[in-house]
């Protein structure tokens, strides 16, 4: 229970502490406003978790795709690899 008292608090103040950088809050400071409720925030949290799962599958996703290329570059760098390749281009050119 704590936990969520602190989450609301810290939610507050950055609210706060955005509106008061945000010139056209200032407007808005003049209506009150409603306090964000548990559930409110919950959502928010949910929608911020998922947006967070989708970025790490995205870094995931180019990590593994950096680590299949950097593993083929050394798989074709690899001496008995270039020998190969070079021996077959050099018959290719008729050298």
């Amino acid at each position: 229970m704590r936990q969520r008292e602190g989450l609301i608090a810290r939610v507050k103040q950055i609210r706060l502490t955005g509106a008061a950088d945000d010139p056209r809050s200032s407007a808005n400071l003049s209506r009150p406003q409603a306090a964000p409720t548990l559930s409110d925030l919950e959502l928010r949290i949910a929608h911020l978790e998922e947006q967070l799962r989708g970025l790490q599958d995205s870094v995931h996703r180019e990590a593994v795709r950096h680590e299949g290329r950097l593993s083929d570059l050394e798989a074709r760098t690899e001496p008995s690899a270039l020998a190969v390749a070079l021996s077959r281009d050099a018959r290719e050119r008729g050298l």
